[in-house]
């Protein structure tokens, strides 16, 4: 399924959510509906079990369309502000391992999308950041939260008061990233790291990320409540049996749950 800005495939239960909008990726509103839709397909899909953000080999996503955001005024953005927000939560919330493979920019609305996955991987050659003060504005689209509670307050505050780019190695000193790999292997090694996950428990994966993802939000004893609930749940389901029967019979590790 494609349109005409936005790729969507999947192969081995892996899909790929491909940004395509020379030369830069920038996001407009249309993209920024696609993505929701698709992150809703994404999420409904029994076949898809893992899902990677990619925006070609020169460019992540370098922001938002400037020229279409120009044209809005207050009172637009303030209609169009949540469904930003929505469309990028929803990419947050997949219920499978997201893996960003980063290459070129990731600024702005690029670099929030990014910080939607649980996993980036970026090219030696890429550049990230908020640059959106240097336009009078702030992040709008999840930045001022999601890379908080990923670097931290101060390091975030850094990023978005001064609108500086970092490159690839500082964004792995930082843990804005996770992983640095050669330009010309990161979707090669996304891919890999996503197909390996693939291969996992689905709904275990999913309870995981969930209870991570909860408990970042709440106070740590309504955090346990929500990890209690879904250990104990797990023990239903035919993952968990195969899981450790395979454990028993045959050793650690071994266990297929496709």
């Amino acid at each position: 399924m494609t349109t005409e800005h936005v790729h969507f495939e999947v192969q081995d239960g892996v899909a790929t959510l491909r940004l395509d909008r020379p030369p830069m990726n920038a996001l407009d509103i249309a993209i920024q509906d696609r993505i929701l839709e698709l992150a809703g397909e994404a999420t409904r899909r029994e076949d898809v079990r893992a899902v990677i953000l990619y925006g070609g080999e020169r460019a992540f996503a370098a922001g938002a369309d400037i020229k279409e955001m120009r044209e809005m005024d207050h009172t637009a953005m303030v209609l169009r502000s949540r469904a930003l927000q929505e469309s990028f939560t929803a990419v947050a919330r997949i219920p499978k391992p997201v893996v960003a493979a980063v290459t070129g920019y990731a600024l702005g609305g690029g670099c929030e999308l990014a910080l939607c996955a649980y996993f980036r991987l970026a090219a030696d050659n890429a550049k990230l950041g908020q640059p959106e003060i240097l336009l009078g504005l702030i992040p709008g689209a999840g930045g001022t939260q999601r890379l908080a509670r990923l670097i931290g307050p101060s390091r975030a505050k850094d990023l978005i008061f001064t609108g500086r780019q970092v490159r690839a190695d500082e964004a792995l000193a930082i843990g804005l990233v996770d992983r640095v790999v050669p330009a010309a292997e990161v979707y090669e090694q996304a891919h890999a790291w996503a197909s390996k996950l693939a291969q996992g428990p689905a709904l275990a994966l999913r309870a995981a990320k969930e209870c991570v993802d909860a408990g970042m939000e709440t106070d740590i004893e309504s955090g346990l409540a929500v990890e209690r609930s879904w250990f104990a749940g797990l023990f239903a389901t035919e993952d968990r049996e195969r899981g450790m029967r395979s454990f028993v019979e045959d050793g650690p590790g071994k266990a297929v749950f496709r």
